[in-house]
C-alpha cells in the first residue's frame, strides 16, 4: 500500500470552506493539505494553509487523479514526487469574461528541497586555519513566490485548457554529508501547460496533455576537495524538459495511454566553465486501465526509464506496475 489518503471537507460558515487531506502508507502519516478558502469575494478567492500549488497542470492534482501511475519525469527531477506542496497563501481572480480566465499569486514557505529549500547550511571545515564553522542561515520569511495565468475555451466538441506559471525563490539545501555538495542561491521555474480533450460522444474521448518546465539556478556551491578543504564555486545551471501524453477512452470502462518524457537541456557552469553532463535523458510509459465504476480502477503500466544512474554509470530501467485505486465515501467530480 504505497499511498492512501483521507479527505475531509465541509463548509465552516457562509464565508469559508475547510479542506483537510491526510496521506499515509505503511511507514508514516502526514498532513498533505490543510487549508481554508473563501466562498465569495466578487471574483477573488483567498486560500490559506498548506496546499498544493497551482503551478502547472499536474502539481495541484492528487495521485489518484493522474492518468499514469508515476509522475512525469520533469516533476520528479525538478520537484520530486511531492512537488510544490507548501504552507502559505494564495489569491486568485476569475475574470468576468465569456471564456475562463484565472490568474493568481502565491506566497509560500519554499520547503521543496529539490529546487528551493529553506534549511541552514552548516559546514564544519577549516577556515583560514581558525577551525571555525561556516554557517549560511535559513530564510526567516516566506521564501517562494508563484504566479500563474490560465484560460480554457471550447471549440465544438474540443475543450482546451492552457496557461503559464512562474516560480522564483531562494534555494538553501545542505547535502554535504551524503553527496559532498551544498548550494545557496536563487532558483526560477517557468511552466507552459496545454490540455486538449476531444469528446467523441458522452463516454469516449481522446485527450492530449503536455507541459514544459525550464529551471534556472544561480548561486554558490560548496564542497570538499580531496584534502578536506572547503571549495566555494560559482554555480549556474539551466535545465529544461517536457512530457507529452495521449489518453484514449474507447468505452465507458476502458482507457489506454502513452506518455513520452524528455530532458531537452542539461547545462551547468561552475566558475564559468561548462560541465560535461548527461543528455538525451528520457522515459516512456504505456498504460491500460479498467474502471468497473467511478469508485474503482485497475491499471497496468509499463515504463522504460533512461535517466537513472548508479554512481556515474547510466542505467536503463524497465518497470511493470499493477495498480489498484479505490475510493469510498462522498467524492465530488474532479476538475477538468
Amino acid at each position: 500500500m504505497n499511498y492512501s489518503e483521507l479527505n475531509i471537507n465541509a463548509s465552516v460558515d457562509p464565508y469559508f470552506d475547510l479542506y483537510f487531506v491526510s496521506s499515509f502508507n505503511e511507514n508514516n502519516v502526514e498532513i498533505e493539505e490543510a487549508y481554508a478558502v473563501t466562498r465569495s469575494l466578487s471574483g477573488f478567492q483567498l486560500k490559506i494553509g498548506k496546499f498544493r500549488s497551482s503551478f502547472g497542470r499536474i502539481n495541484s492534482q492528487h495521485e489518484h487523479v493522474w492518468d499514469f501511475a508515476t509522475p512525469p519525469m520533469i516533476y520528479e527531477l525538478f520537484l520530486t514526487d511531492e512537488m510544490l506542496n507548501e504552507k502559505g497563501i494564495q489569491i486568485n481572480y476569475l475574470f468576468p469574461s465569456n471564456i475562463y480566465i484565472l490568474s493568481g499569486i502565491e506566497l509560500l514557505q519554499g520547503d521543496n528541497e529539490m529546487s528551493f529549500g529553506n534549511s541552514s547550511i552548516s559546514i564544519n571545515t577549516r577556515l583560514d586555519g581558525t577551525g571555525q564553522d561556516i554557517l549560511i542561515k535559513s530564510p526567516t520569511k516566506p521564501n517562494l513566490f508563484v504566479g500563474f495565468v490560465k484560460t480554457s475555451f471550447d471549440v465544438g466538441n474540443l475543450s482546451v485548457l492552457t496557461g503559464f506559471s512562474f516560480a522564483t525563490g531562494q534555494s538553501r539545501f545542505d547535502k554535504i554529508q551524503d553527496q559532498n555538495f551544498a548550494f545557496s542561491g536563487k532558483t526560477k521555474l517557468y511552466n507552459f501547460e496545454l490540455t486538449a480533450k476531444y469528446f467523441i460522444d458522452s463516454y469516449r474521448y481522446i485527450s492530449f496533455q503536455t507541459e514544459y518546465i525550464q529551471r534556472s539556478r544561480k548561486g554558490n556551491s560548496y564542497e570538499y576537495d580531496n584534502l578536506g578543504d572547503l571549495v566555494t564555486n560559482q554555480y549556474d545551471s539551466n535545465q529544461s524538459g517536457f512530457y507529452s501524453q495521449i489518453v484514449y477512452r474507447f468505452n465507458k470502462q476502458w482507457r489506454i495511454g502513452l506518455q513520452y518524457n524528455k530532458i531537452t537541456n542539461n547545462s551547468v557552469k561552475i566558475n564559468g566553465l561548462n560541465q560535461s553532463l548527461p543528455v538525451n535523458l528520457d522515459a516512456n510509459y504505456l498504460m491500460l486501465d479498467f474502471n468497473p465504476t467511478e469508485f474503482s480502477r485497475i491499471r497496468i503500466q509499463y515504463g522504460n526509464k533512461d535517466y537513472l544512474f548508479e554512481n556515474t554509470n547510466k542505467k536503463r530501467i524497465n518497470e511493470f506496475i499493477l495498480q489498484f485505486n479505490f475510493a469510498i465515501g462522498s467524492h465530488g467530480a474532479h476538475p477538468f
